[in-house]
């Protein structure tokens, strides 16, 4: 059958669906990848079908830099997603989804697939939707932690009554935002929505958790039809490994400390890869430092044969090679070093980072520093401890093997093709919004 799946975003956003798309097709099913034309070559390398869906990202590099600043920004980050790159551009990428969706069998859509509803409802096509993170799911029972909330304030001791207001309030703020959306459902004669940019993301079918219940397990108000699959890796460049100098490199020495800034932060590195030298001579460790295809050599008091300057490596050839890794906390990067088993420091930026950090401090598996703060002076403490306190790397090992068992790509193409099996509901239901 022909299955779309629909994604935006970093590579984070990507690589989870590429993952789902290249097992469907091995099962025998049309796999399409609907998103940004960005995406297409990688996409097509991959063997699979794109199908482009805007908006599209800038292609001048200084214009890619100033976007990736303003989506990482800690205090407005998170509404420039919503306000400024996705929801003003909705009628566009309706029109160019209902174009993919066209003589497919079910669409798969990513927690920003505002598109998606409308479509599904217009069409009548089976519908899965998903979410990369436990944040997007904003439960009073597990609550996120926000990139401009206070640190010291702690959400989980206030109980789920306080934060399930806290939570009402913030979607309150959340819903002057969605006037896009509310625009193309009454051109498209369709019912306004009570929760539009929240629960109206939710399939009533299948929600897929594509994440490890090591990151977090289900809560009580979680839709009742989530299925936590495990984590859907996917981390090739073509048909790159590890460059031949980077496994010599791996070879010549003691396991290196990496640092990684993910896709997008890697852009506004700033002095992270700097610091992150410093740290590693500091504490006399050999370092890989996975800085891009835009970012500055270190200056030469820095260079040495001990630091190591890649511009990418797979995560999942190289991070079970590593000492510790210090990342941005995306959960793409999360993911893939609990798999390797190995602990890690984690700089948030913005977004989900924050969050996905505070999990992985609580796990035991790995600290946390504000990246306003990240120094080489405080990243040499925080790593000393994660490399000589051996709870850390018990408790890294031990969820590392819990991931490595879990199989989310084959969970999550088992769920998908038992919605095949279904019906299709040429009328979908959903909860008005209140008059009032």
């Amino acid at each position: 059958m022909k299955i779309v799946l629909h994604t935006y975003g970093s590579l984070g956003d990507l690589h989870p669906y590429i993952a789902i798309a290249l097992e469907l097709k091995a099962r025998g099913h049309q796999a399409v990848i609907a998103t940004a034309g960005f995406y297409r070559n990688k996409i097509e390398a991959a063997g699979l079908e794109f199908h482009p869906v805007r908006p599209d990202f800038p292609t001048d590099v200084e214009q890619q830099r100033e976007l990736v600043r303003l989506i990482m920004d800690k205090q407005n980050g998170t509404e420039y997603v919503f306000r400024q790159a996705i929801l003003p551009y909705v009628q566009e990428t309706y029109a160019d989804l209902m174009s993919a969706v066209r003589d497919a069998d079910l669409l798969v859509t990513h927690p920003l697939s505002f598109a998606g509803t409308p479509v599904v409802e217009k069409t009548g096509i089976r519908w899965v939707s998903s979410i990369l993170s436990p944040m997007s799911f904003l439960s009073a029972y597990d609550p996120p932690v926000v990139a401009n909330f206070p640190s010291w304030l702690n959400l989980r001791i206030l109980g789920p009554g306080f934060n399930g207001a806290l939570i009402r309030l913030a979607k309150n703020q959340f819903s002057s935002w969605d006037e896009p959306l509310r625009q193309l459902r009454t051109q498209l004669g369709l019912s306004p929505l009570a929760d539009s940019m929240f629960e109206g993301m939710n399939s009533p079918d299948l929600v897929l958790a594509l994440f490890s219940e090591a990151l977090a397990t289900p809560q009580p108000d979680w839709p009742k039809q989530t299925c936590i699959t495990g984590f859907t890796f996917y981390d090739r460049n073509g048909d790159t490994g590890l460059s031949p100098e980077l496994a010599s490199f791996l070879d010549a020495g003691d396991p290196p400390i990496v640092f990684t800034l993910g896709s997008s932060a890697v852009w506004v590195a700033d002095k992270f890869y700097l610091e992150s030298a410093k740290a590693a001579l500091k504490l006399g460790y050999r370092a890989v430092l996975l800085v891009g295809n835009n970012n500055p050599s270190l200056p030469k008091e820095l260079q040495s044969k001990d630091i190591g300057v890649f511009d990418y490596a797979p995560y999942s050839e190289l991070f079970h090679r590593a000492a510790a890794i210090v990342h941005q906390g995306g959960v793409g990067t999360t993911a893939q070093v609990l798999r390797s088993g190995r602990p890690m420091l984690v700089v948030p930026f913005s977004n989900d980072q924050p969050d996905n950090a505070a999990r992985i401090t609580r796990l035991g598996v790995g600290r946390t520093i504000d990246r306003d703060r990240y120094t080489a002076s405080r990243a040499a403490k925080e790593l000393d401890r994660l490399l000589r306190e051996p709870g850390y790397q018990a408790k890294a090992a031990e969820v590392g093997t819990k991931v490595r068992a879990e199989n989310g790509v084959k969970v999550a193409c088992d769920a998908i093709e038992t919605q095949l099996k279904k019906d299709k509901n040429p009328t979908f239901h959903r909860v008005p919004a209140s008059p009032v």
